[in-house]
């Protein structure tokens, strides 16, 4: 008699504790985004050039590289919900911190800080979501809970934006530090205890390292993430210059990309836990052709909305495949699994945006960056297509004998999960 399948399997509904790790991941991804808008008048406020307040935004992603896995190591041994609680109240406490400063390096290190809380809690959340949710609903209780990040761009960068315009950049900061506090009393009260389990030991954690499969996942993370973001980072001056769209119309257009973003990462979420390598597939192939048919067609007012959303729709669909996958290979420490799919992504965004800023200013123009885009998402499919491969390979491998049967079913398990 055959198991059922993962198709089969009915949709079971998610645990709270998702709804409120998507709560959190909004005021993360909202704090990681909105700096951009509040930089001018940071820059003023402290005294400081525009391109030195923009320091502000690489000691954040540097402090998310670096500080994901590294507090994710240092934290393996605490209780999970406790780990998301101190990450919450080291958030607000990074905030506040800056926001009393009118000292331009306290309030750098004090964005490492939240950096450093930003990259625990996004590490951990993942676990404890998918954990909660259970191996057939991980990728959709991830698109629910990395939803999160695509209200924060559809509302809380431009809410900030426009009520920091209002109360001032370190008004902000003070309204993100007490909802940060108000998320960590919730998350405190409503989130369930952790079960006990294996222990795991500091070797374990560090074995994922030589998993080669959760390599090429993270490979895969960063090209792909880098791509969209590296047209998305740039999109008003191509807005602006090359389509004619006015500056005053730009934002309307960025709600629409967060919209898509929404979308995006829950419906992938929920095709990704059927077929997580086909979903994978689909959100690199779809970013490079709508990364490839902006180029020619940004002049075009029409043709251009539709493809911001759609790339809006197909790039944010990474974050909640990326993780559900990095955890499943990486399963002996799922934890920094999850941390290094967040330093992943954020070393897409540092190479995607340098390297789209260099194209900017190049002969390509206000299409550069689209270009450096497509080509990291086509690189990016590259690793899914070993990885696709190296599931063929396996299972074509397997014994097909009935007497050997009952010894590859749990080796083929992993595997039959990734068509």
């Amino acid at each position: 008699m055959s198991s059922p399948t993962s198709s089969t399997v009915p949709k079971a509904k998610l645990p709270l504790v998702v709804v409120l790790l998507a709560i959190g991941t909004f005021l993360m991804s909202t704090t990681e985004f909105v700096i951009a808008g509040l930089l001018p008048s940071i820059a003023t406020d402290l005294d400081v050039s525009l391109s030195q307040a923009g320091l502000l935004i690489t000691a954040f992603a540097i402090g998310m590289i670096v500080g994901a896995p590294t507090i994710s190591v240092a934290t393996m041994r605490l209780p999970k919900r406790l780990t998301l609680i101190l990450s919450l109240m080291l958030f607000a406490a990074g905030h506040i911190v800056a926001a009393l400063s009118d000292d331009f390096a306290v309030v750098l290190i004090a964005r490492v800080i939240t950096a450093l809380a930003t990259g625990a809690f996004l590490s951990i959340a993942a676990v404890v979501a998918t954990t909660a949710a259970g191996p057939a609903n991980a990728s959709r209780a991830m698109g629910v809970m990395m939803s999160g990040m695509g209200l924060a761009i559809v509302a809380g960068v431009p809410l900030g934006s426009f009520i920091g315009q209002i109360i001032g950049w370190r008004g902000i900061f003070w309204a993100l530090a007490i909802l940060a506090a108000v998320a960590a009393v919730v998350i405190g009260k409503f989130a369930p205890a952790e079960e006990q389990q294996d222990t795991i030991t500091f070797r374990s954690q560090l074995g994922v390292i030589r998993e080669g499969k959760l390599w090429l996942v993270l490979t895969a993370t960063a090209l792909i993430s880098g791509g969209f973001l590296a047209a998305y980072s740039y999109i008003s001056p191509l807005l602006t210059e090359r389509t004619g769209i006015s500056e005053a119309a730009v934002p309307l257009l960025l709600v629409g990309f967060g919209i898509g973003a929404l979308l995006g990462t829950v419906v992938a979420g929920r095709t990704g836990d059927r077929k997580p390598l086909s979903t994978y597939f689909a959100i690199g192939g779809g970013s490079a052709l709508v990364l490839l048919m902006l180029i020619p067609l940004s002049t075009v007012v029409v043709p251009t909305i539709v493809l911001v959303i759609l790339l809006g729709f197909t790039g944010m669909g990474v974050t909640a495949i990326a993780t559900p996958m990095a955890v499943r290979f990486g399963h002996a420490g799922p934890s920094l699994s999850a941390a290094l799919t967040v330093s992943a992504f954020n070393v897409g965004i540092a190479a995607a945006t340098w390297l789209a800023g260099l194209a900017l200013d190049s002969s390509l123009g206000t299409t550069g960056p689209s270009i450096v885009g497509a080509a990291m998402a086509i690189l990016g499919l590259i690793p899914l297509a070993i990885l696709a491969i190296m599931r063929a390979t396996r299972t074509t491998a397997a014994p097909s004998t009935p007497a050997a049967a009952p010894a590859t079913t749990e080796a083929q398990r992993e595997h039959n999960a990734l068509v």
